[in-house]
């Protein structure tokens, strides 16, 4: 089993890495040209910029029983597509019966903004303490149910 993160602008690194040290599971970051990642414990791989470089690349090299961490959807499917795990760096973790559900939500928001008159929308609250416990939770038992299944 292997960990992959989709790290560009990932709030949860240092959760990741101590989890899965916990566990001596192995951690990959993946980055684009634009970020500038080092860390002690992962290996870090930096792709060429390009629109979804890290994306197709963290698909590529992950495999079934892998957990794979992303706030992408698209990638999440193509994550489970192969049977590897997927998690949201809420927490959330993303399932076989979940997936279509939340594809199509954000195709929906994606059209309702399309259409919409405002100039822009308000981004995402601020991350705080009880976000990054809810992941650590979350991702621990995840790590567990894929250690258990491998």
């Amino acid at each position: 089993m292997h960990i992959y993160v989709d790290a560009d602008a990932c709030p949860v690194i240092a959760i990741i890495e101590n989890k899965a040290q916990k566990y001596n599971v192995a951690v990959t970051l993946l980055c684009d040209t634009n970020h500038v990642l080092t860390s002690a414990y992962s290996e870090v791989v930096v792709v060429g910029a390009g629109a979804d470089a890290v994306d197709y690349k963290l698909i590529n090299i992950c495999h079934k029983g892998d957990v794979v961490v992303s706030q992408d959807y698209g990638v999440a499917a193509m994550a489970l597509g192969k049977g590897a795990y997927a998690i949201h760096q809420s927490g959330k973790w993303y399932t076989n019966d979940n997936i279509d559900r939340m594809l199509m939500e954000r195709h929906l928001n994606k059209k309702a903004r399309r259409s919409s008159n405002k100039a822009h929308l308000k981004g995402p609250k601020k991350r705080t303490k009880e976000d990054d416990e809810r992941f650590a939770e979350s991702f621990e038992r995840l790590i567990q149910m894929a250690l258990a299944a491998s």
